[in-house]
């Protein structure tokens, strides 16, 4: 049997530090054996799924050194390799279980289920699908159907007992039945959900081993009833502990840049950050801090894994980079790092044209544009209220425009400012009083190039990091975090 893994991830963002690690223990367990690594894109999401994110994600990891065997740039014998591109196949294996009664049809509408869960609530009980589809007579069923009324088609589940999997990281894990929902395997939109497209595309890309983060284990049972269902072999099933942050929470990026392309914005080294990665939970038999992809690889051991969340520690990253830096790159590939990071032409045609008018030296550009260079600016926190603007007010608006900036789909100028321009108008403030401490935030300064022509060249990654460097400035308070987030529905529902 070839040992074939995969990552699958969704296009819908940036491309995560999560993805790449978790390619990166699929890849090694894969390589390390003589196996074979798929890439595939699982955009089933057709609201939030786009091709420019597909496409960063597809960068990043080829930025990291992690290649693919199988995948939709470069085909292979299971393609496609975009769920997007295989919906037809879905719906039949779909209809194959209501056919032999391992799933069935529920016709409840987005406002009954959610009064469903509205009591359940109000009852003390765990909100839970209620099983109401599996009360109608074929009669019922045939009628809506042919009235064309919308319908999901949801998987059956035992109502009692539990279920019992050997995790190749964990050993045996039980789940009682009862904790584990009636899924949804077909949206009312002819799109599947996440559990039946990955169980029907794993089988027929014959994956041999899944290993995916520890947040998935209570949704095994439902994963491992599919195979059972459709009498398919599963797969061995591992899961990996998550990356935390210093305070052991989960991963996220209001405490920590999660995206693959800040760490290279920053001048990170892919090996580096490769590096680094594989030290998140397992080490090399010699307990070395610094090795490369190929030395993993031959010593690679997935039952080394620790399953204690591994801390994502930028200092320490800082220090094993610059250990890459000063150990590994003669003075002439350093350079060429330089310029492949940031000194070349592409990015001076963007700048230039920016600086040219308020430049007399060419020593002119350093302190004018630097920041298009810098990491994270370095400059008094009292700048950023230094404005029109009260406090309250500028972390207020701060804030939604960040959360507004996560939403944007494409990472232009116009639609920058449009958020900007709708975000200053909320708070009745001009756009250039708005502005005052966002320039702050992106430049170190108050005043420079044109901030959002500047957020534009910057790009999506490193302009929102550095925006939330300006609210932690500011502070947050857990008091004023609520009162943010009620904020912000009042914004989004103007």
């Amino acid at each position: 049997m070839t040992i074939r893994t995969r990552v699958a991830p969704s296009p819908t963002g940036d491309p995560h530090l999560g993805t790449a690690y978790i390619a990166l223990f699929n890849y090694c367990f894969a390589k390390q054996q003589g196996g074979e690594f798929v890439l595939r894109i699982e955009d089933t999401d057709q609201v939030r799924s786009t091709r420019e994110s597909e496409q960063a994600i597809m960068d990043s990891l080829k930025w990291l050194g992690l290649n693919w065997d199988h995948g939709p740039d470069v085909g292979g014998e299971f393609g496609p390799y975009r769920q997007s591109e295989r919906s037809d196949m879905y719906k039949k294996f779909a209809q194959q279980l209501v056919y032999e009664g391992k799933a069935f049809y529920c016709f409840a509408t987005a406002e009954e289920l959610d009064q469903m869960r509205e009591e359940q609530m109000a009852e003390g009980l765990r909100p839970k699908y209620d099983g109401r589809g599996l009360n109608l007579s074929e009669d019922e069923i045939k009628a809506n159907l042919e009235a064309g009324k919308p319908y999901v088609i949801r998987m059956k589940i035992p109502a009692e007992g539990s279920f019992k999997f050997n995790d190749y990281l964990r050993g045996e894990i039980e789940i009682p039945w009862e904790n584990v929902d009636m899924q949804v395997l077909l949206k009312a939109d002819g799109f599947p959900t996440y559990f039946l497209a990955n169980v029907v595309d794993d089988h027929h890309m014959e994956i041999s081993h899944i290993f995916r983060g520890e947040e998935w284990i209570n949704s095994a049972p439902k994963l491992l009833k599919l195979y059972e269902d459709f009498g398919w072999q599963p797969p061995v099933l591992g899961h990996l502990p998550l990356l935390r942050n210093p305070d052991k929470s989960k991963l996220s990026k209001r405490k920590n840049p999660t995206s693959i392309n800040y760490y290279k914005e920053m001048g990170f080294l892919p090996e580096a950050l490769l590096n680094y990665l594989g030290r998140m939970g397992w080490s090399m038999p010699d307990e070395r801090e610094k090795f490369t992809l190929d030395e993993m690889i031959e010593h690679f051991d997935m039952k080394r894994v620790s399953l204690g969340g591994p801390i994502f520690d930028i200092d320490k990253l800082n220090w094993l980079n610059g250990l890459w830096i000063r150990e590994n790159l003669s003075d002439e590939e350093l350079m060429a790092r330089f310029f492949d990071w940031k000194f070349n032409p592409e990015l001076l045609a963007k700048v230039l044209p920016q600086a040219k008018t308020r430049i007399n030296t060419l020593s002119d550009l350093v302190d004018l544009a630097g920041h298009f260079v810098a990491g994270t600016p370095e400059y008094d926190p009292a700048l950023l209220t230094a404005g029109k603007a009260e406090e309250d007010v500028v972390r207020e608006a701060l804030q939604i425009f960040i959360w507004e900036l996560e939403a944007l789909r494409t990472w232009e100028k116009s639609e920058i400012f449009a958020i900007a321009k709708a975000v200053a108008t909320h708070f009745e403030l001009k756009i250039k009083d708005f502005l005052e401490p966002i320039f702050v935030a992106i430049t170190g300064k108050t005043s420079s190039t044109s901030v959002v022509d500047a957020m534009e060249i910057l790009g999506s990654d490193m302009s929102r990091a550095r925006l939330r460097v300006a609210l932690n400035h500011i502070g947050v308070s857990k008091k004023q975090a609520k009162k943010l987030e009620k904020a912000y529905k009042a914004y989004q529902a103007q």
